[in-house]
């Protein structure tokens, strides 16, 4: 009997149906939440919620951090597919960004020690852009040319709306947050075909992240030399120092950013 069955045969036993429905979906997310706590400490497990275990390098590298700071830019859901949670569940807090509206009542609800903010994060703040949106919500977004290539290339997906969302540049928010003086441990930025213009869109002067993953879907490693984004964050000091399927992490070379 799986664990979900064996929870609903317990309480359909002892309570009335109307106390069910109200306390079910509630008492199911906190042993769930339980049991990844559990499984999170398990000496001999070493779980990711990442897709691609970009969390379990960003661990290995700040493995004895504490009280760390992250900024995540298409943050998309609380666990699923995070590269925060688990240093969440390490005490960890920082900024979650989505432009989905919506996105954020779970995460108001699930990680209420972080600033979680609904805005598309552009290098303007003049236009209002379309938001094209998925049936699966991880590849919404801003950039058409984006869009059609998903389609494209999984016809399984489609776009089932549309609509108009004005931007904000990320360096208008972190100054609203007054986090000019906040070390930044990490940011992760996986906006879906328009992550160059969230980097242009930060003053690396004032907040300067020590390492930074950013989505490239490029084909090969020459490629992802040869990017926008490579050559956009080496300019700004920063080494690239590992990469997974679609992720590349760099560090800043710049001693400050890593005290």
């Amino acid at each position: 009997m799986g664990f979900k069955e064996l929870l609903k045969k317990l309480i359909i036993r002892n309570l009335p149906k109307s106390v069910i429905s109200d306390i079910r979906k509630p008492l199911l997310e906190e042993l769930e939440k339980a049991k990844e706590e559990a499984i999170e400490k398990d000496a001999y497990v070493n779980l990711s919620y990442s897709q691609e275990g970009e969390d379990l390098i960003l661990n290995r590298l700040m493995e004895h951090r504490v009280n760390g700071f992250y900024i995540d830019i298409g943050a998309h859901h609380p666990l699923r597919f995070s590269n925060t949670y688990k240093f969440y569940l390490r005490g960890w807090r920082g900024v979650n960004i989505d432009a989905l509206p919506g996105s954020m009542e779970m995460f108001n609800e699930r990680r209420p020690r972080d600033i979680n903010i609904e805005t598309p994060i552009l290098d303007t703040e003049t236009d209002s852009l379309t938001y094209y949106m998925f049936n699966e919500s991880a590849l919404n977004t801003l950039d058409k040319k984006n869009a059609d290539r998903v389609i494209k290339e999984c016809p399984h997906y489609d776009i089932v709306n549309t609509i108009s969302l004005m931007p904000r540049r990320l360096e208008s928010i972190l100054t609203e947050l007054h986090l000019e003086n906040k070390k930044i441990d990490f940011m992760n930025v996986d906006v879906e075909g328009v992550d160059l213009e969230v980097l242009q869109s930060n003053n690396w002067e004032l907040y300067r992240p020590q390492y930074v993953l950013i989505e490239s879907i490029a084909t090969s490693l020459l490629d992802d030399f040869n990017s926008g984004i490579y050559k956009f964050l080496a300019g700004k000091g920063y080494k690239l120092i590992s990469k997974t399927v679609n992720t590349l992490i760099f560090e800043s070379e710049n001693e400050e950013a890593a005290e």
